[in-house]
């Protein structure tokens, strides 16, 4: 008797996706949602807009409570991260981070909500992120909460795991455009390479999940060194970097990322120390950690760190 094709896996990403021979797609992680409105615990107040009816990209907006009059905030465009295949803007993880962090910081936050792979392979949601930035950053802004606390002279960019890896490419196009944008905040990026790094060889099933991710949600990539997965392979794709005025890169200590967020921490230091650039790079890594720990464990010692650092780091 022949198998149904709906039970028969055809591609097993464990623990992100899996597809079946019918079509059938179920994702493993990040599949919650929770509806924007007032945060009972911080006061902060969130709503979605919808960016572009045809694609369906949106984002999620975040203010802080009580805006004194006239009062211009820092603005952060963030991109969540999840391999670009799980989660979402509207994820209970990213809205309670997302919460706490416009809370502390007293910040308008545009979370993000992209188009994802399989459904739609990269590079949607670079066009997408891309899209929204724009919208943001043009100075013409149609949103009511962006046109009156926005202050267009500090624009953030920042994300997790894919969503840093976002991140470095828009500040790539927002350079290429001309608009000006204050600082990135690269939190776990993910970020590759053909070649072995740092401690890469002692957790070969890490990098081999890249291998097998990467060009699944990228199909026309020409592969782990492609620009988008490798920014540090050649010097010019960093010069764009150079245009903001500062960089936080965090990492992780047990994160099979931590060495290319590493590296790319060093580039950037290397131009600060050889005059190459005038900015100003941090970094940032929590001991005993491994990947994205803060957005699942926010109550602890570590995770507080990460916060009163990302904090520090927007004005």
């Amino acid at each position: 008797m022949e198998k149904d094709p709906d039970t028969i896996v055809e591609h097993d990403l464990f623990p992100f996706i899996r597809i079946y021979k019918s079509g059938r797609l179920e994702r493993l992680l990040g599949t919650s949602v929770v509806p924007a409105g007032t945060d009972p615990v911080t006061g902060v107040i969130s709503k979605d807009v919808q960016i572009n009816p045809t694609t369906g990209v949106s984002a999620r907006l975040y203010v802080p409570p009580h805006i004194p009059s006239h009062a211009k905030l820092p603005i952060l465009v963030y991109f969540h991260g999840g391999g670009f295949v799980i989660e979402t803007a509207a994820s209970p993880t990213y809205h309670n981070y997302l919460n706490s962090l416009v809370s502390n910081a007293r910040i308008l936050v545009v979370s993000v909500e992209y188009r994802r792979a399989p459904e739609h392979p990269l590079p949607a949601a670079y066009d997408d992120c891309w899209e929204v930035l724009a919208w943001t950053a043009s100075g013409s802004c149609p949103d009511e909460w962006v046109s009156v606390y926005a202050d267009l002279g500090r624009v953030y960019l920042g994300g997790d795991s894919a969503g840093g890896n976002v991140t470095h490419h828009m500040a790539v196009k927002a350079a290429s455009q001309g608009i000006k944008i204050k600082g990135l905040i690269l939190c776990h990026p993910w970020f590759g390479g053909s070649g072995s790094i740092g401690s890469e060889p002692e957790d070969p099933v890490k990098k081999e999940n890249s291998l097998k991710i990467w060009p699944f949600v990228y199909p026309a990539t020409t592969g782990l060194d492609d620009l988008f997965m490798n920014p540090m392979a050649k010097e010019e794709r960093m010069d764009s970097v150079y245009k903001c005025e500062k960089v936080l890169v965090a990492v992780a200590q047990k994160d099979g990322l931590r060495d290319r967020g590493k590296l790319y921490y060093d580039k950037l230091n290397e131009a600060v120390l050889s005059g190459k650039w005038d900015g100003r790079v941090e970094f940032y890594e929590a001991e005993g950690e491994d990947h994205v720990f803060y957005l699942h464990n926010s109550s602890c010692d570590k995770a507080g760190e990460m916060m009163q650092m990302v904090v520090s780091f927007i004005d």
